[in-house]
């Protein structure tokens, strides 16, 4: 039995990852590249379909074959998601009736690498029947694609990065990167909001991270509260009654005048506790916080705090509460 050596094992290394290395950044050379030149080759066509898109008052369609397909796929999710009413039709189930689909309100974005695409001869020839705007990408001017466009898009001249030159790869690429060129300038355009964003996104990491205050606060008849000159005795009943392990003292008008949390009722425990006013035992200036804050704001505040509770107000006025747990057990962190 033998037994390979550090020596051996890094020689290996170097005649196989070697090559695969070189060959990956080969791949991505070409491509960042072909992506430059497609950055410079921007210019009027691009803020036209900007100005189409932005004004349209149905949907984005992007449609296209094969690998374009995929992209298309891609593109209309990306749109879909920053604020642009977008899907994908499959051009071959377009000519079976998905055509019905699409309406003079909409927009149609096709890719096609060859802009010979046999599959989008019917949505181009439905595009033009309804004069529905067309914007195309494609790597051939002058291709069928590119002169039946409202506007055309046709990609810089570009080697696919596949050495023979044959899988889509390259141009795959640059259509990806123009179609999340699209949706950031249309989400620019349409000043799309984090606000917005969680309102499409309200699963997963990225939902996480946008939940705001308000969307976890308790408040209405959860909320503890009592007035200055309230009893402890009365007080502490609200407190257990609520069970934040805290209180709200407020004015008149539900101003926050002072808290009072369950450190406060131990420090200030003796005989004569019971009859105690809120005002003798609250903190005066406790942290707030406001219902439009990030709920992930919220927690590090009560981390770097070392508190468990945030009031929150908004014009002054106590309008909830938020626990640490609630954050937590919403999974923001």
């Amino acid at each position: 039995m033998t037994t390979s050596t550090a020596s051996d094992q890094v020689s290996l290394l170097s005649q196989t990852d070697g090559d695969d290395l070189n060959s990956a950044r080969r791949v991505l050379g070409i491509e960042a590249n072909a992506l430059n030149s497609l950055a410079a080759s921007l210019g009027e066509n691009f803020i036209l379909t900007i100005e189409v898109l932005s004004k349209i008052k149905g949907r984005v369609i992007v449609s296209g074959m094969g690998k374009s397909g995929h992209i298309a796929k891609k593109i209309a999710a990306t749109m879909a998601s920053t604020g642009t009413p977008s899907f994908y039709v499959h051009p071959g189930e377009a000519s079976h009736g998905d055509l019905g689909m699409i309406t003079k309100e909409d927009a149609v974005l096709a890719l096609s690498n060859s802009g010979e695409t046999t599959e989008l001869a019917d949505l181009i020839a439905y595009c033009k029947r309804f004069d529905i705007p067309l914007i195309s990408m494609t790597s051939r001017k002058n291709s069928t694609l590119d002169t039946a466009a409202t506007i055309s898009f046709v990609l810089p001249p570009a080697p696919e990065a596949c050495p023979m030159g044959l899988a889509p790869t390259t141009s795959t690429t640059l259509m990806l990167g123009l179609g999340d060129a699209i949706a950031v300038a249309l989400l620019e355009r349409n000043k799309f909001s984090p606000s917005d964003f969680q309102t499409f996104h309200p699963g997963g990491k990225l939902g996480l991270k946008l939940l705001k205050v308000r969307d976890l606060m308790h408040s209405g008849d959860e909320l503890p509260t009592a007035t200055s000159d309230m009893d402890m005795s009365e007080a502490i009943l609200i407190i257990s009654a609520k069970g934040f392990g805290c209180l709200a003292v407020v004015d008149s008008r539900n101003h926050l005048q002072g808290v009072i949390t369950d450190g406060d009722l131990r420090r200030h425990m003796g005989p004569d506790f019971l009859a105690k006013k809120t005002e003798n035992l609250m903190t005066v200036g406790a942290q707030t916080i406001g219902p439009d804050a990030l709920a992930s704001e919220a927690a590090a505040l009560m981390d770097v705090k070392r508190i468990t509770n945030l009031f929150v107000t908004e014009n002054n006025k106590t309008i909830g509460v938020l626990r640490i747990h609630d954050c937590l057990r919403a999974g923001v962190v």
